[in-house]
């Protein structure tokens, strides 16, 4: 077992269906000896691979963690072959703080890998994942959306894969996945990430991982969570863990690779001038800032700098320099 200081109150290795919690030790005014409850569930069935199944990675995105407690609740051993482990709820804190980071140390966990194992709590439960859960695993799955500040169609993130073997499982996720978008990052990912994201984590320890984003605006959309939902059983039956599992047929990806963001530079209330899957030319006005707080003044145009088409868009009116707006992305092969 790797150095830490988190308990679990289930056994990873352990035949049947459990539920419990990890224990994160956190001592504070109000409790001497306390710690911090983040979710678990582990369902196995002996041979087979071993998958891990995590959302709430960022708090305040849901779609992900209500497909994944949903399957604590309906998944049974008999159903599956080997292990699946449920985490839907990764940074508990800022989980049920309804945040991006933790209220308890401000931490991201997305960008905390390797973490530590004796550092903050979002360090000790980065940590945790890379060095207990994760080698475990042959695949895992990390649930995101857009969060408050940003909206996605369902779009499934993933390498291309740092060798044949690694290419062909990914592309095997993402058909069986079967999100409208797929985000394919231009590196291979593999062994020597240095990616401090749970990606970048999985990487390090050989394990086949995709990423998708689900809606976001700090809602749930009902049918990006059906999508969801969908999507992992399909991904579990094509991995041979739920084999009683009909899938039903492909409706199709379109493969993209991110350009870059549209930022703003001033501040105001933004009005859109693109929605979701809308083309973009290099210079076009995408927007304009109204500088209501000096309505004399006329607002001030935003430009795309790319070429592409709109992958996600920012649903807050209220924008700062430095907010992204737009992210823009291109068709790949």
């Amino acid at each position: 077992m790797a150095d830490t200081l988190i308990t679990s109150e289930v056994n990873l290795d352990a035949l049947g269906g459990q539920t419990g919690f990890l224990r994160v030790p956190h001592s504070v005014t109000r409790s001497a000896y306390g710690w911090l409850p983040v979710p678990i569930s582990v369902v196995n069935n002996g041979k087979g691979p071993t998958v891990l199944l995590m959302a709430g990675n960022h708090g305040d995105e849901y779609e992900g963690q209500i497909a994944i407690a949903r399957l604590c609740r309906d998944l049974t051993p008999d159903q599956i072959q080997g292990r699946i482990i449920l985490l839907p709820q990764a940074n508990a804190p800022a989980a049920q703080a309804g945040t991006r980071t933790s209220p308890i140390d401000n931490g991201n966990l997305n960008r905390t890998f390797p973490g530590d194992p004796k550092g903050t709590p979002t360090e000790m439960i980065a940590h945790y994942i890379e060095e207990v859960l994760l080698p475990l695993c042959d695949y895992a799955v990390d649930l995101h959306s857009g969060g408050a500040s940003l909206f996605y169609p369902p779009t499934l993130l993933r390498n291309q894969g740092h060798t044949p073997e690694a290419a062909a499982a990914l592309e095997q996720l993402e058909t069986a996945f079967d999100l409208p978008y797929a985000w394919v990052f231009q590196g291979g990912g593999g062994p020597g990430s240095t990616a401090r994201t749970a990606l970048g984590a999985a990487n390090r320890k050989g394990v086949i991982c995709v990423m998708a984003e689900l809606g976001g605006a700090g809602a749930v959309d009902r049918d990006i969570l059906a999508q969801t939902e969908r999507g992992l059983k399909r991904v579990l039956h094509s991995l041979g863990l739920l084999p009683g599992y009909a899938p039903d047929a492909v409706r199709g990806t379109r493969r993209a690779a991110t350009k870059g963001s549209v930022y703003a530079y001033d501040t105001g209330l933004f009005e859109p001038f693109k929605d979701i899957g809308e083309d973009v030319t290099v210079g076009e006005i995408v927007g304009l800032i109204h500088l209501v707080d000096t309505p004399w003044c006329g607002p001030i145009p935003v430009h795309s700098p790319y070429d592409g088409f709109v992958l996600c868009n920012r649903p807050l009116a209220q924008v700062q320099r430095g907010d992204a707006l737009f992210q823009v992305a291109d068709d790949v092969a």
